[in-house]
């Protein structure tokens, strides 16, 4: 088994371009090792991911923007297209960009603090059909739908009620709750893991891949983007661990 760990536990683990483009390269370096039997995503310091740096939004054109998308959902489908099981470690919360991180894995562990959401509808974010598909595959379309009109944080204990997320730790002992789900895993064929991944998999490819292939329009709400981020970097500057912010260079991700 492998572990891909990002950040520092600092501002909330959020990541930047490099960060994610990062982590699809240390996705890609695990997906040609023949003995791998599973990978388990995680941020350090006791929190997942809060998302993307807002502050590379600051002033960046449309067009950056835009790119920022394609290259998380670049990571995001390099982690889906993993051959082998696959578990997010949620801690603390995942937001926006996070939760889709903890969603592009095949189980997701939520300890009970832990809180999880699209809020990105409040920056004017236009979100894609992949993004989409991730939540409604899990929780349907209308729950979907109320979940991106809202843009509401889920506690944890509301995920795992309606079928967001696969397991709910009993206490925040993250690693006794991993360590329960792993364990049976080590009893069974490898092949037989990779198979049943494989099977599922390819029974959804048509939603699946209907919404990598659908026509990608703009990221922004052209009129109110500029603006909302605007406001929210005032908000919360000068307020650490607040906002959505890189990890420093030295935490970057990497398969431990």
């Amino acid at each position: 088994m492998a572990t891909v760990s990002f950040g520092g536990g600092e501002r909330l683990n959020a990541l930047g371009l490099n960060d994610w483009q990062e982590l699809r390269h240390a996705i890609h370096g695990l997906a040609a090792d023949p003995s791998l039997r599973a990978v388990v995503v995680r941020g350090r310091g006791g929190v997942f991911c809060s998302g993307f740096d807002v502050r590379e939004w600051d002033g960046a054109a449309d067009e950056e923007v835009n790119r920022t998308f394609d290259v998380i959902e670049a990571a995001l489908q390099a982690l889906e297209d993993l051959p082998v099981p696959t578990l997010a470690v949620v801690e603390g919360v995942a937001a926006g960009a996070g939760c889709q991180l903890a969603l592009a894995c095949d189980l997701q562990l939520l300890t009970p603090s832990a809180r999880i959401g699209m809020p990105v509808a409040r920056l004017g974010l236009l979100v894609p059909a992949t993004f989409a598909t991730r939540l409604a595959l899990r929780v349907g379309p209308s729950r979907s739908k109320d979940l991106l009109y809202a843009g509401r944080m889920l506690t944890a204990r509301q995920a795992w009620d309606m079928g967001l997320v696969t397991t709910l730790a009993p206490d925040d002992n993250a690693d006794a709750a991993l360590a329960a789900v792993l364990d049976p895993w080590k009893e069974v064929s490898a092949a037989s893991l990779r198979a049943s991944k494989a099977a599922v998999d390819e029974g959804l490819r048509q939603l699946t891949e209907a919404g990598r292939w659908a026509t990608r329009g703009p990221a922004v709400d052209p009129h109110e983007f500029r603006v909302r981020v605007t406001g929210f970097l005032h908000r919360h500057r000068g307020t650490p661990g607040r906002h959505s912010t890189g990890a420093d260079p030295e935490h970057g991700p990497r398969p431990d």
